[in-house]
């Protein structure tokens, strides 16, 4: 089987858009195609904001029909939102999303329980209001009998099997990164019933064949297998970073900015804690030891309040206001809901005493350099934390095709970036699905065929870093 597996759909799904894509793979190619991208439009219903997840796995079947005949199927997605299904396995409503408000002042019960540094040196998570764990405290989970991640359960409805994966179920907040298994102290202490997950598995099991019903509509000929990927889709992309060796920083950039380093070993001190620096899981036995930075989120909620201008045209205004005028805390979770950015943005310069962006282009320039600090800050803190120096950033995902963003970067750490590739999250997908039928070596060997075959930009440092720390020290004295 190993010699005919060639050709792989990559179901790839973001916060703001989903994609199927196509990944044909050979001993020295590695071809990426769209078959099928789709809006990801969450929805306000009187009870909160929620995820159209029927149109999601409406857009899965359409691309899957898209993409034609394919060998295997992987499904990655962002993290921490789940579906909950009664005994009959029928969905229990549509998943809450992470921007929903019903997780405010739940970390601050939590705490009371397991002291949030005791919560920390057992699952090694940053606090983020969302974590599945403040999610399942808040939830009322009346008749549930099976959660599912997002990315398990589409392929639970594609599948009819259940499965929960690891590199995602490590976003919880329940998983212990040193066993790479479930911390069952703290589900105990807070109430929490670990036997709602489906048991867990590996990025390249496998995760079931498609459905007949699935294969008659989408046209496909059986049996097709189903394969378990890096399904966070950060794993998926940080398996995609085209780097040699182990001194390389990686930040993948799109709605979120996640920025940091891959490790053998969790960094679990209480100094990492106060840094807000997270122990995901990763491919073999690694773990993503990283920040999530607000992101491109800043500049897509800007550009979506002004009217959605000609972006090209925007940063190239942008690149002509002055460097550092005004810079804001790029992780501060006050951006965290929709609305409002660019008066949020102004907001936040005014009480810092900065002055204040007023045009598209200000603004924009304000939140490229802000996400540019924060991208060193991180950058600069991993190192220092974890013990583990680097000679390169590589950029992956959406921002490199931000190259002021890129270059920013490159200017405010120091350090050369590599940019690229821009759809890492898919091609991790398809490496993990053509390493499970043998096409494709250890985590290395993906690597090193990704970077003969992937178009790669390499930005070199510019002047000096002295402003990006004195911009740096305004920003911790505001």
């Amino acid at each position: 089987m190993s010699g005919s597996v060639t050709s792989y759909a990559a179901v790839d799904l973001g916060a703001s858009s989903g994609r199927v894509m196509v990944g044909r793979v050979g001993p020295d190619s590695l071809e990426l195609t769209e078959a099928h991208r789709f809006a990801n439009r969450p929805v306000r219903l009187p009870e909160g904001l929620r995820w159209d997840i029927l149109s999601l796995y409406g857009g899965v079947l359409d691309g899957l029909k898209a993409a034609g005949q394919v060998d295997s199927v992987g499904i990655d997605s962002w993290a921490v939102d789940y579906g909950l299904l009664d005994a009959d396995g029928a969905l229990l409503g549509n998943p809450v999303h992470y921007r929903d408000s019903r997780t405010e002042g739940v970390a601050q019960k939590v705490w009371a329980t397991v002291p949030a540094p005791e919560l920390y040196a057992a699952t090694g998570l940053q606090y983020a209001p969302f974590n599945t764990l403040y999610q399942l405290v808040a939830d009322r989970l009346t008749g549930a009998r099976r959660l599912l991640l997002i990315p398990d359960l589409l392929t639970y409805w594609l599948t009819g099997e259940q499965g929960t994966e690891l590199t995602n179920a490590s976003t919880t907040q329940l998983i212990d990164p040193r066993t790479r298994g479930w911390s069952y102290d703290i589900a105990s202490r807070l109430g929490i019933d670990l036997g709602l997950f489906a048991p867990l598995r590996q990025p390249g099991d496998p995760a079931g064949l498609l459905r007949p019903e699935v294969l008659e509509e989408t046209g496909l000929e059986g049996p097709l297998p189903v394969t378990a990927v890096g399904s966070h889709d950060t794993a998926s992309a940080v398996a995609a970073v085209p780097a040699s060796g182990e001194r390389f920083a990686y930040i993948c950039t799109g709605t979120w900015s996640l920025a940091g380093l891959e490790l053998d070993a969790p960094v679990l001190t209480e100094e990492s804690r106060a840094a807000n620096f997270t122990n995901e899981l990763g491919l073999d036995g690694t773990v993503r030891y990283l920040r999530n930075i607000m992101g491109l989120w800043l500049l897509q909620e800007c550009v979506r309040a002004w009217g959605d201008p000609d972006l090209g045209e925007l940063l190239l205004d942008a690149a002509k206001v002055p460097a550092l005028r005004s810079v804001v805390d790029a992780s501060d979770p006050v951006f965290l809901p929709p609305g409002r950015m660019p008066e949020r943005i102004a907001e936040a310069c005014r009480a810092s005493g900065q002055p204040v962006p007023v045009s598209p282009a200000e603004v924009t320039r304000c939140i490229l350099d802000s996400l540019a600090l924060a991208h060193r800050k991180a950058v600069e803190e991993a190192q220092r934390l974890s013990d583990h120096p680097v000679d390169v950033v590589h950029v992956v995902g959406g921002g490199t095709r931000n190259a002021l963003l890129c270059q920013l970067t490159a200017d405010a750490c120091g350090l050369p970036v590599v940019a690229g590739p821009t759809e890492a999250a898919a091609l991790g997908n398809v490496l993990v699905q053509a390493r499970a039928h043998g096409l494709v070596g250890d985590l290395a060997g993906g690597r090193e065929l990704l970077t003969r075959t992937q178009p790669l930009t390499r930005y070199e440092p510019q002047g000096d870093t002295a402003r990006w720390r004195e911009a740096q020290a305004r920003l911790a004295g505001a």
